[in-house]
């Protein structure tokens, strides 16, 4: 959320999405066509959203999980985001709209995320795409959840993630690391937001050291080659960075690159910042390069 005079503090998720909403611009991304459906969870329905660049058979798939703090966000406020990826990487998108909190707590996100993932791994005849190339992405806490699902991903041999794309995620609730202070505030993202966002996500203190909430506290060993993307004036900067390292610690292909000018979501920000586009052209190449190994 921009820091532009306004505060979480009093505001009411309600508010935020509304606040949100009417933030999202039309993209200017032509696609071969999208497609709005449901399908199964494991409370309901889930809306996700189709994306394909062409009407070519078996294309590689990636599934998305929007940002906004576990709270806000949905199919429209990543549609260019998405629209990006599919246009660039020649894959499908499949968006998920997962449940948010506080409505849905932690870990109701994961187990939607989770449960779309293992849906789109299992229907490729429907979906006309192939599923040995699936990938999984996702921005901020949307880059949490793909994190996660990559990592639960190593003990489902039904399903195979061959390449996480990870924007600015969310890694560690556990800890303040510098540039959380450095980046408190006037930079997108605040620190206070981000409080906020761990307040309404969580049910105890103690889902911050669940490796499902904070990834960076798994066993990373034989997790999915990665592409990180990070910001310098991001206060979820170094909690980036440390998960790339401690992905390539742990053996894992990494792809990261911090953009020291830039601050949080600026990914999707292409029409007024060229580095957003060097960016997407970073995460676009890793995807296409894991597609084609």
């Amino acid at each position: 959320m921009a820091d532009s005079g306004f505060t979480f503090e009093g505001a009411t998720p309600e508010e935020l999405r509304e606040r949100m909403g009417m933030t999202a611009m039309p993209s200017p991304i032509e696609l071969a066509s999208i497609t709005d459906r449901t399908i199964p969870g494991p409370a309901g329905d889930i809306p996700v959203r189709i994306y394909r660049p062409s009407n070519d058979a078996g294309l590689p798939v990636t599934v998305f999980f929007h940002g906004g703090g576990w709270v806000i966000g949905d199919l429209e406020s990543h549609d260019h985001c998405c629209r990006t990826i599919a246009s660039k990487a020649d894959c499908v998108v499949v968006a998920v709209d997962y449940r948010l909190a506080p409505e849905a707590k932690f870990p109701a996100a994961i187990d939607d995320a989770w449960a779309a993932t293992e849906w789109v791994a299992t229907h490729g005849d429907e979906l006309n795409v192939d599923t040995s190339r699936l990938a999984v992405a996702g921005d901020s806490a949307g880059g949490n959840l793909a994190a996660v699902v990559a990592n639960i991903s190593r003990d489902h041999e039904h399903v195979e993630v061959i390449q996480q794309a990870l924007l600015y995620p969310v890694t560690d609730g556990t800890c303040d690391r510098p540039s959380m202070a450095e980046n408190a505030e006037g930079y997108m993202l605040t620190r206070n937001a981000m409080d906020w966002f761990h307040d309404h996500y969580t049910v105890t203190v103690e889902d911050l050291s669940d490796p499902r909430y904070s990834p960076i506290l798994s066993d990373l060993t034989g997790a999915p080659p990665a592409v990180v993307v990070t910001a310098g004036f991001d206060p979820l900067r170094d909690q980036g960075n440390a998960y790339a390292v401690k992905l390539a610690e742990a053996g894992v292909d990494v792809d990261h690159v911090e953009y020291e000018g830039m601050f949080h979501g600026f990914f999707s920000m292409d029409a007024a910042i060229d580095v957003a586009s060097e960016a997407q052209d970073q995460v676009a190449s890793a995807l296409k390069d894991a597609f084609a190994r």
